[in-house]
């Protein structure tokens, strides 16, 4: 498939990944700079995807930013900015590809939730209010969309060690005077049985999973992959 990218990161580090997946799978690879803030830029994004490739036939939503506060400190312009780049975002990018889905018969959204949007946790109430609004977007639009041979799912991760976790695993173990292996272990995962950060390889094996056939009849499905956290 060609793609469309989108993300955070250094201009130079953005067009050698670029290059280097257009280069190894032999597809078209483009890259938005577009703002999730952004409805204007979202839907630029969108049509220019549309106008690039002819077709979008698979949409993953995974953008995602963080902050930690209790509710009666929680800063106004952070609860807007997370629910606009956690949650909004997502009903403009759906809104902009599912017309052309439902008349081609076919197409896979998937929405990179969380764990926290089945559960919550103290001192997030932005993140996990967009979260829990996602799988409620998700569940929805999978009931519009199931007569035209699209599926609408989201996938909710645990734990992974991405940039933003790495940062809050410095923070804790400088407050709390751990170290960053005890900071991980028993607080970041302290909720997760496995004890194990979930991987982009599993978050991305289940993404391609989606998109086969033998994926047809999962449709609004809410898919935990957080090592036994919400079974709990």
């Amino acid at each position: 498939m060609n793609i469309m990218l989108n993300g955070f990161g250094r201009e130079a580090d953005i067009e050698t990944q670029r290059a280097e997946l257009a280069e190894r799978h032999g597809v078209t690879v483009l890259y938005s700079p577009a703002d999730m803030n952004v409805p204007s830029e979202i839907q630029r994004m969108v049509k220019d995807a549309l106008q690039s490739f002819g077709d979008v036939d698979v949409l993953v939503n995974n953008a995602g930013i963080q902050f930690v506060s209790p509710i009666d400190e929680f800063p106004d312009e952070k609860w807007e900015e997370i629910i606009r780049v956690d949650l909004v975002s997502c009903f403009y990018t759906i809104k902009g590809v599912l017309p052309a889905m439902k008349a081609r018969g076919w197409g896979r959204i998937v929405n990179i939730a969380s764990g926290h949007g089945l559960v919550a946790s103290p001192n997030k109430s932005a993140y996990v209010a967009a979260k829990h609004g996602l799988v409620g977007l998700t569940k929805t639009v999978a009931l519009e969309a199931a007569r035209f041979g699209v599926t609408v799912n989201a996938i909710c991760p645990g734990y992974l060690k991405t940039a933003m976790v790495e940062k809050q695993i410095r923070d804790i173990a400088r407050t709390r005077n751990l170290s960053e292996d005890e900071a991980a272990r028993d607080v970041i995962l302290a909720a997760q049985p496995t004890k194990q950060f979930v991987t982009v390889e599993q978050i991305a094996a289940m993404v391609l999973f989606l998109c086969t056939d033998g994926a047809a009849s999962v449709n609004g499905a809410s898919l935990a992959m957080d090592g036994g956290w919400t079974a709990q």
